[in-house]
């Protein structure tokens, strides 16, 4: 047998031991715990042995026969790289490109060349620091996706921001000085925040800020701006 046909050999022996025990974890998993999320991928691990979970967003580990189940980072010592946060921040990636930036408040500093996108409720406290933080950063574009997720008011008041005549002042005077948004009155159509709400749940934002950007990562929370300025650098190189 020559050398390709036994690398052909062992590859294919290698899918099918995969495979059997996919259907080992799926089958003993489904049993004995009837109420486990639904699993939507089941891969190998660089660990002898230890499978990947993907449930949603979520990332769990299993042995080959689904008998024990863990949670936790999976760190690879050599290079000290979280395995574990590196998938996940792959699997919440989101396609700039595809967000429906009308439905967003735009602030355009110099020439607004660099972009972002910012989920931020209104009533958040780590989003005005955000927005504070933001003033900070020079050419760049920042798209605002009113995200009210903490309470009444903050409908209202985002409400009353997407219905002033300008948004973008009205936002950040609110954000950063603390200037109350003047009361919506007459019809205004908000159908946007509630699309934005849908839009944010579809890519499972739990909070805010959130902070996207133009190469599909994403940062939870009021990152420092230093921070943001070499992303955006970095999101810059690979675009």
């Amino acid at each position: 047998m020559s050398k390709f046909a036994v690398v052909v050999a062992a590859a294919l022996l290698s899918t099918a031991a995969a495979w059997a025990d996919e259907a080992a974890i799926r089958k003993n998993l489904a049993e004995r715990l009837p109420n486990f999320p639904p699993i939507d991928e089941v891969s190998k691990t660089a660990i002898p042995g230890i499978y990947e979970l993907r449930l949603g967003n979520d990332i769990l580990y299993t042995d080959d026969q689904g008998h024990h189940v863990f949670q936790g980072n999976l760190i690879e010592t050599k290079t000290r790289s979280n395995l574990t946060e590196a998938r996940i921040a792959k699997l919440t990636q989101i396609d700039f490109a595809s967000l429906p930036l009308n439905d967003a408040i735009l602030i355009k500093q110099g020439s607004g060349a660099r972009k972002i996108a910012v989920f931020g409720d209104p009533n958040c406290g780590y989003c005005k620091r955000l927005e504070r933080d933001l003033l900070a950063l020079k050419d760049v574009s920042i798209y605002t996706f009113l995200y009210p997720i903490l309470g009444p008011d903050s409908n209202t008041k985002s409400r009353d921001i997407w219905c002033a005549r300008d948004r973008a002042k009205v936002w950040r005077a609110w954000m950063v000085e603390g200037s109350a948004p003047p009361k919506a009155t007459g019809p205004c159509d908000t159908a946007a925040i509630t699309r934005n709400i849908a839009l944010g749940e579809r890519h499972r934002v739990t909070g805010t800020p959130a902070v996207v950007f133009e190469d599909g990562t994403r940062a939870p929370g009021a990152i420092p701006v230093d921070q943001i300025e070499s992303r955006l650098l970095a999101a810059a190189k690979r675009n």
